[in-house]
């Protein structure tokens, strides 16, 4: 069948080159998909007629601009064309765009299609194409989005489509049968790039190199034979339980068991009495146990009832709230703080999520949805203290209050909580995603900074922004808040390098699963030891640096402390460890103020450019100074910082 299709399309390509002398090379290549084309139930191809001078007329075919009649793209998406891809595409010479994608088309995908170097869009996604990926792709040095989604194509995946120079938008080889292990070259794959490897065969521990350190787990689900970070399945070898040795076949089991051991004694008359002691010991505890837990289950239930109808108009709870699990714990809960907010559950939780930033509090992950724009979402560690006592509704209401009061604080500077989602083994808070990133990847560098300086105009309106958000927390929140952790990683920067204030609330959060009351009180020290970077040390105010590093509360005072190190930071452009002589930051410049340095050897030298900035300048160091004077009774509140700042314009 295959030999006799192929010679009947050659014998209408033959009548068409006869009957179709004006057409052009594009022409008679496109018309040859078209002869490959098998049902057009649609009747999208009827405008590609062979009488025609060039193609740029037919439906779904855009042309270069003064080229001669040459393609610049062919987009047939959704019209269910069933068919193969012929290799006469590969004489499309100036193709930047094949956009095939929803149709019915089956095959190999043609080895030829590696000669079209101007391609920067190959979409075949929701075909029947199958075989192995043509080596031949990686060599498309133009290409930046590749779609091959959702066809049946098998092999393993090819090392050189990581190395294609302008990949920028789109790898998607999910819902295939591609087999084998991710190869390590993955890794050199740019982090901007959505890259999806959803539903196939893969196997192996994910390679921790490169991008694949920051993807999201979504980028890897449905390959059960996958193991490793970012998923939950750890590797064999990883925890390997240890082995009970075998005993020799021909050795009695009883025998083997005794073997290197001392000869038994005889049993005396007190060890039957001990035992029968310990036994009774244990069904007495577990009875205890067990009347101790269906009263506390009781005592549950009759306070949810009370508080049930305030829990319906408060929060959208997904099906299985009511699922008990191990001891009473409550179900999944998901809230929309946000009215506006209008992602569900089951789309965030599927969309490709990338890794933005880690800590010892939990992951930050970059969520694209299908539609709409990219979200934050923070997942949150929860470390176990060991005690079980608490019950689960409980630790519930105790993360909806926190969260729902994080959600309450609505300000210009503060970074929005637009919804949240608790289970006793998961908790996710979802913010606006921001994608330029942190005042200190834009200060010191990072993945988001410009390459290069902020000017001194865009440093100052950032740190004038911040103060406002912070004095908003302290003084007209409804919960007053300390922020407990505040440095210049927390102050994330939008499209427009507006500052909102992040991560205020989370310290309690995370704090949710221990229990005694001095682990409630985690400040600012706790902060910075979580972090685990030395330079979060320097943002600690001296009187909460107490022995042991968490016994000291977080206090407003310890925030203001905090924010005047950031201010050193966008003045200086040196982090908070980078003082001279072995001294932080912060002790470096009050000690140069003292001596009457002159004002060039502790400013940022980008900033030596812009005389009219000097006084103001000058202005935010003596600003930043009394916020991190070593007494904390003569530091000011935040909203005189707000105003001090505001006012050096």
């Amino acid at each position: 069948m295959a030999a006799v299709r192929v010679a009947a399309v050659g014998v209408l390509l033959a009548a068409v080159a006869v009957a179709a002398a004006a057409l052009n090379t594009d022409g008679l290549a496109l018309l040859a998909l078209k002869f490959a084309v098998t049902d057009d139930p649609g009747s999208g191809l009827d405008t590609w007629r062979d009488a025609d001078p060039d193609p740029c007329g037919w439906a779904g075919v855009t042309c270069v601009d003064g080229g001669g009649g040459r393609v610049a793209g062919v987009e047939l998406a959704n019209l269910s064309l069933a068919g193969y891809l012929p290799s006469e595409l590969s004489l499309l010479s100036e193709l930047e765009t094949l956009s095939l994608p929803s149709n019915r088309l089956s095959g190999q995908i043609p080895v030829a299609i590696s000669a079209l170097q101007k391609l920067t869009t190959l979409d075949l996604a929701h075909n029947f194409l199958s075989g192995q990926i043509p080596a031949g792709i990686g060599r498309l040095a133009s290409l930046s989005r590749l779609d091959l989604s959702s066809n049946q194509l098998n092999g393993t995946l090819p090392p050189s489509i990581a190395g294609l120079p302008r990949l920028s938008g789109v790898l998607n080889l999910s819902y295939n049968h591609f087999v084998g292990g991710i190869p390590p070259e993955f890794g050199g794959i740019p982090v901007a790039v959505s890259l999806d490897l959803r539903g196939n065969d893969l196997a192996g521990e994910i390679p921790q190199v490169g991008s694949l350190v920051n993807q999201g787990p979504t980028a890897f689900d449905d390959n059960p034979r996958l193991c490793g970070f970012p998923l939950k399945i750890e590797c064999a070898g990883e925890s390997e339980e240890p082995r009970i040795p075998q005993s020799n076949p021909g050795m009695n089991p009883g025998a083997a068991a005794q073997v290197g051991r001392p000869p038994k004694r005889r049993s005396s008359p007190t060890v039957p009495i001990l035992a029968v002691i310990v036994v009774a010991a244990i069904v007495a505890g577990l009875v205890l146990q067990w009347q101790c837990r269906r009263r506390c289950a009781a005592t549950t239930r009759d306070e949810e009832k009370e508080s049930s109808t305030k829990e319906k108009s408060a929060a959208v709870t997904l099906a299985g709230t009511e699922e008990r699990r191990g001891g009473g714990e409550e179900g999944e809960l998901f809230v929309a703080v946000d009215d506006g907010f209008g992602m569900e559950l089951e789309e965030l939780l599927r969309a490709s999520a990338y890794v933005v930033g880690k800590s010892r509090g939990g992951i930050v992950y970059r969520v694209v949805p299908g539609r709409g724009t990219a979200v934050a979402v923070r997942r949150l560690s929860e470390p176990d203290d060991g005690d079980g006592t608490e019950s689960g509704w409980r630790r519930r209401r105790a993360f909806e209050a926190e969260a729902a009061a994080i959600g309450r604080a609505r300000h210009p500077n503060v970074a929005r909580l637009r919804a949240y989602y608790y289970a006793p083994d998961e908790k996710l808070l979802i913010y606006d995603y921001l994608g330029n990133g942190s005042l200190h990847s834009a200060l010191h560098g990072g993945p988001t900074a410009s390459p290069t300086p902020l000017p001194w105009s865009v440093r100052l309106s950032i740190v004038q922004g911040a103060a406002r958000g912070l004095a908003y927390l302290h003084e007209c929140s409804p919960r007053r808040y300390v922020h407990g952790c505040i440095k210049s990683s927390k102050i994330l920067l939008d499209d427009e390098l507006r500052p909102h204030v992040s991560g205020f609330g989370l310290a309690r959060l995370v704090a949710g699963a221990h229990k005694t009351a001095q682990s409630r009180k985690l400040g600012s020290a706790a902060c910075a030891l979580r972090s685990g970077a030395l330079s979060a040390l320097s943002y600690v105010a001296p009187e909460l640096r107490a022995p042991g590093g968490t016994a000291a509360a977080a206090t407003q005072k310890g925030d203001v402390f905090a924010f005047g190190v950031v201010l050193l930071e966008a003045v200086s452009g040196r982090q908070p460890t980078e003082g001279e002589g072995g001294l932080e930051l912060e002790a470096w410049v009050r000690r140069a103020f003292k001596e009457e340095r002159p004002l060039s050897e502790v400013v940022d030298p980008s900033l030596l450019g812009e005389v009219h900035a000097k006084k103001q300048v000058l202005a935010v160091f003596h600003v930043a100074l009394g916020c991190t004077e070593p007494d904390p009774e003569l530091r000011p509140r935040m909203r005189a910082v707000a105003e001090s700042l505001d006012r050096v314009n």
